[in-house]
C-alpha cells in the first residue's frame, strides 16, 4: 500500500481553480495547469489499500486504484500509467469528467472525505502523455476481419480502439464533420480541452483504426451496405433524441433543447464560427434541468456574457449527506456545486414550467412557473405559486429518451427493442442480429462516460468472440450489471 498513517496525517486536497473573474472570460479548462502534480503524491497516499477495495465496484471499469495509487504515492508514473491503461482506454477524459462513483464507494469515504481518486487519475494520465509514454499499440498481425463503429463517442472509441489491437481492421464511422461524439460537440471546453481527443485520435491512427466523419449510417448509407462490407457491426450511436417541454408556448423563438445550442458554442472554439448562431450574450437565460448537461449551459451563458442565468429544476433540492435510501458505497445524490455555479446564476428547485409568453415577434420573453411537491408519490402544483421570470434565451437540458430512430439506423438493421426503448442485447452485446453489437447508451440508456467506456471494452470483447471464436480482451461488465451505479 502507499503510507499505511497517510489517511490520518494528510486531508483531502482537490485540484486549485482559475478566479471566476479570469476564467468567464475564456472557454480553458477551469483548474490551474500543473497544480495537482505538486499534492498528488500526498493525495494517493491517503490510499488504505483496503482488504475488499470497494472503489473497484463503485467503478464500471474496475480500475485498479489501489495500485495505481500506490505507485502515484511513489512517484513511479510510468508503473502507474500501466496500470491506469490496464482497464481504461481513456483516463484523460474520465479523470475530467466522470462524476466519480469510486470515490463515493471509497472505504476512507465512510467517516472521512474520500480519496481523490479522480485528481489523481488525470495527474498520472496527464504525466504519461508529457513524458511520452503514450505510445500507440498496433497489432502484432491482422486477423482479416473487417468491423465498423457506429458512432464516435466513448464508447465507439473504447470498442474500435480494442477491435483494432485485437488485429481487427476497424473503420468508426460518425454523422458529425469531427470525431468524438458528445465528447466533442457537448462537452464544453472548459471542463475538457478538444486536445485530449485530438491527441488520442491521432494514437488510434497510428493503431490503425479508420475514422469516416460526415456519413450517418441510415442516411448516407445503408445499413445492409455497411453488413455487406464488414463482417462485425457495432452501433455506438447514443441516446441523441432529447426529452422535450410539450406546454403553450414552446414554439416560440428562443428555446432550444441543450444539444442545440452547446455544439454551436464549441464549433466557436473549432474556428468554424466568430460568434456562435445562438448565443446568451445580453440575455436573460433560463436553463430548465438540474443536471450536468444543465450546468453545462450554465457556464456557457456565462462565458457569452448573460445578462441572468437561473437553472430551474423540478425535483426538490438534493441534501448535503447521504440519505438512508443511499447508504455507503452506493453512488448518492447529493448536492453539488460545479464549477459553472460558482461562477454565478440562480439555481431554483421545486418548480415547474407552465408556460412561456413571447413578444409580438415571436421571441420568447418570459417563462411561467409554479412550485410543485410529492403528494402520495406523485408532483403536484401547489396553488397561489405561480410567477414569471424573464426569459430571452431558454435552454432545455432534461436528458434524453433513447437512440435516434428517425435516420433509419435501427428499421434497416431490423434491431429489436428492450422494454426501456434501447437498443436489446445479449450478455455478449450482441442485438437480435448476428453480427451486430450495441454498446455505450444506445444500449444502456442516457448514462455516465465511464460506462460508456465499459461498455464499449466489453461489447469489443464480445465481437472479438463472434470473429474468432474466443477472446481475451478485458470486459469489464455484462449488459444486465447496474450493480452499485447507474
Amino acid at each position: 500500500m502507499a503510507d499505511p498513517k497517510g489517511f490520518l496525517t494528510t486531508g483531502r486536497e482537490v485540484a486549485q481553480s482559475r478566479p471566476v473573474e479570469e476564467r468567464v472570460r475564456d472557454f480553458k479548462e477551469v483548474y490551474v495547469p500543473g497544480s495537482l502534480l505538486p499534492i498528488i503524491s500526498k493525495q494517493a497516499s491517503r490510499c488504505m489499500d483496503c482488504g475488499i477495495p470497494f472503489c473497484h465496484n463503485g467503478c464500471p471499469l474496475g480500475n485498479l486504484i489501489p495500485e495505481w495509487n500506490d505507485y502515484a504515492y511513489r512517484e513511479d508514473w510510468q508503473a502507474a500509467g500501466e496500470r491506469l491503461h490496464a482497464t481504461n482506454n481513456f483516463p484523460e477524459f474520465t479523470g475530467r469528467l466522470c462524476p466519480a462513483p469510486c470515490e463515493s464507494a471509497c472505504v476512507l469515504g465512510i467517516n472521512q472525505p474520500a480519496v481523490t481518486i479522480k485528481n489523481v487519475e488525470v495527474s498520472i494520465i496527464d504525466k504519461a502523455w508529457e513524458t511520452g509514454n503514450v505510445l500507440p499499440q498496433a497489432p502484432e498481425r491482422l486477423s482479416g476481419k473487417t468491423v465498423a463503429v457506429i458512432g464516435s463517442g466513448p464508447a465507439g472509441l473504447a470498442a474500435a480502439q480494442q477491435l483494432t489491437r485485437a488485429g481487427h481492421t476497424v473503420a468508426v464511422y460518425e454523422r458529425a464533420d469531427r470525431v468524438g461524439g458528445l465528447l466533442r460537440y457537448g462537452i464544453p471546453e472548459f471542463k475538457m480541452e478538444k486536445r485530449h481527443i485530438n491527441r488520442r485520435i491521432e494514437q488510434m491512427r497510428a493503431e490503425g483504426t479508420k475514422f469516416r466523419t460526415g456519413v450517418e449510417i441510415g442516411r448516407d448509407l445503408p445499413a445492409d451496405a455497411l453488413r455487406r462490407r464488414y463482417d462485425a457491426v457495432v452501433v455506438a450511436a447514443g441516446a441523441t433524441t432529447a426529452r422535450d417541454l410539450p406546454v403553450p408556448g414552446r414554439e416560440l423563438n428562443g428555446i432550444h433543447q441543450a444539444m442545440e445550442y452547446l455544439p454551436l458554442s464549441n464549433k466557436v472554439q473549432e474556428g468554424d464560427y466568430v460568434t456562435p448562431p445562438i448565443t446568451a450574450e445580453g440575455k436573460h437565460v433560463v436553463v430548465i434541468g438540474g443536471g450536468d448537461t444543465g450546468a453545462d449551459c450554465v457556464g456557457t451563458a456565462h462565458r457569452q456574457g448573460a445578462a441572468s442565468v437561473t437553472q430551474l429544476e423540478i425535483m426538490p433540492r438534493p441534501g448535503e449527506e447521504r440519505n438512508p435510501g443511499q447508504p455507503w458505497p452506493t453512488f448518492p445524490m447529493l448536492y453539488k456545486v460545479t464549477s459553472a455555479h460558482e461562477e454565478g446564476g440562480e439555481r431554483v428547485y421545486s418548480v415547474s414550467t407552465t408556460h412561456f409568453e413571447g413578444d409580438e415577434e415571436g421571441n420568447v420573453q418570459w417563462l411561467h412557473l409554479a412550485e410543485v411537491e410529492f403528494k402520495d408519490g406523485k408532483l403536484e402544483q401547489k396553488p397561489g405559486t405561480e410567477r414569471k421570470i424573464p426569459a430571452q434565451l431558454v435552454t432545455l437540458a432534461m436528458g434524453f429518451t433513447g437512440t435516434d430512430q428517425e435516420n433509419g439506423l435501427v428499421s434497416q438493421f431490423g434491431l429489436e427493442l428492450d422494454a426501456r426503448g434501447n437498443i436489446a442485447r445479449d450478455d455478449h452485446y450482441e442485438t437480435n442480429v448476428p453480427g451486430v453489437f450495441v454498446a455505450g447508451d444506445a444500449g444502456r440508456g442516457q448514462s455516465l462516460i465511464v460506462w460508456a467506456i465499459a461498455e464499449g471494452r466489453s461489447a469489443a470483447r464480445g465481437v472479438d468472440r463472434f470473429l474468432t471464436g474466443a477472446s481475451s480482451l478485458h470486459a469489464p461488465i455484462r449488459p444486465t450489471d447496474r450493480s452499485l451505479t447507474v
